[in-house]
């Protein structure tokens, strides 16, 4: 198996009002930020991305989250769970902070006092993710809504609230250093799954960010892949992050191919051309301009689930199992 691999996808999905932040008094505000050009755009964040992420990873394959406590003082990841005990931890990194002690009096010089106790142990994230950020400008649409069936019911006057509202297209990144999956090096000695586990851990992942969803205010928002472009590489990058750009015209969607093209004929430290391994999927009749794509990768463009098929392939072969 070769020592470095890497995995990555952008994605762009369609759906609404998806992250709110704080808010005050009965209004609630979307999580958004202001370009150097006045246009404001909401977002996702990675957190809630991340997530939702697990939230499926429990719910269909049974994802261990009894991996929590507050015994060091403050809330995170136990101390006595390993990678091999939680899949959440493997793809997405920890920390393990231990409470603060003082050595006793007259010890000062002991190696076996007790603030060698002291510190923190920390795994980066295998899994990383970008901020899900809209495509189209938020224009300060509001959503206007009241509790009166509830208020009806006992004769009272209905409460009234002020939501942020905005219905667009998204993109993310995620990007997986494959030769970390299931490898712990804070273990003494460090701890390694066996290559079939690490490959299933991966298959799961790819199968939940093709059927994403996320639970939001009474909704479930589908976040599943409208247009996805990435693969399998000898390095570990984002390629197409900020990539992604989306021009609207007589009301019908068009993807910008100039920067996408552009990043493919970009040469790799080892001399491949990013084009060589780069699949893109998309689903048909969501944006106009789609098949000025089809000759940009060898494979043209494929369905959504050819794509992930193909990419499973590939990271089969890396981990080299039946």
């Amino acid at each position: 198996m070769n020592n470095t691999k890497g995995f990555t996808s952008t994605i762009v999905f369609k759906a609404s009002s998806l992250n709110y932040g704080e808010g005050f008094a009965n209004f609630s505000e979307l999580k958004k930020f202001t370009r150097g050009d006045g246009t404001v755009y909401t977002f996702a964040s990675r957190q809630c991305l991340r997530y939702d992420i697990v939230r499926l990873g429990h719910e269909w394959y049974g994802w261990n989250l009894q991996t929590v406590d507050k015994a060091q003082g403050t809330v995170q990841f136990r101390s006595d769970v390993s990678i091999r005990d939680s899949v959440e931890m493997d793809l997405f990194g920890y920390m393990k902070t231990k409470k603060s002690t003082k050595k006793k009096k007259g010890e000062e010089n002991n190696e076996n006092a007790e603030n060698q106790t002291q510190g923190s142990i920390s795994r980066p994230a295998v899994v990383r993710l970008s901020h899900a950020i809209s495509l189209e400008p938020y224009k300060s649409d509001l959503e206007f809504l009241t509790n009166k069936g509830l208020a009806d019911r006992i004769g009272e006057n209905a409460n009234i609230a002020n939501i942020e509202h905005h219905t667009s297209f998204y993109t993310y990144t995620i990007t997986i250093d494959l030769s970390r999956v299931g490898v712990d090096e804070n273990e003494k000695p460090p701890q390694v799954i066996d290559n079939k586990e690490r490959y299933q851990r991966v298959v799961q992942l790819l199968d939940i960010v093709k059927l994403l969803n996320r639970n939001i205010r009474g909704r479930l928002e589908n976040l599943s892949p409208l247009f996805i472009i990435g693969g399998v590489y000898d390095i570990v990058h984002p390629f197409f992050l900020s990539r992604i750009k989306l021009n609207v015209q007589k009301e019908k969607y068009y993807l910008d191919k100039r920067p996408i093209e552009e990043m493919l004929n970009l040469k790799l430290p080892q001399g491949k051309v990013v084009r060589e391994n780069t699949l893109i999927g998309a689903v048909e009749g969501t944006f106009e301009n789609i098949d000025e794509f089809d000759t940009l990768v060898p494979n043209g463009i494929l369905a959504i689930e050819e794509y992930f098929d193909i990419i499973k392939k590939k990271i089969k072969e890396f981990y080299e199992v039946d």
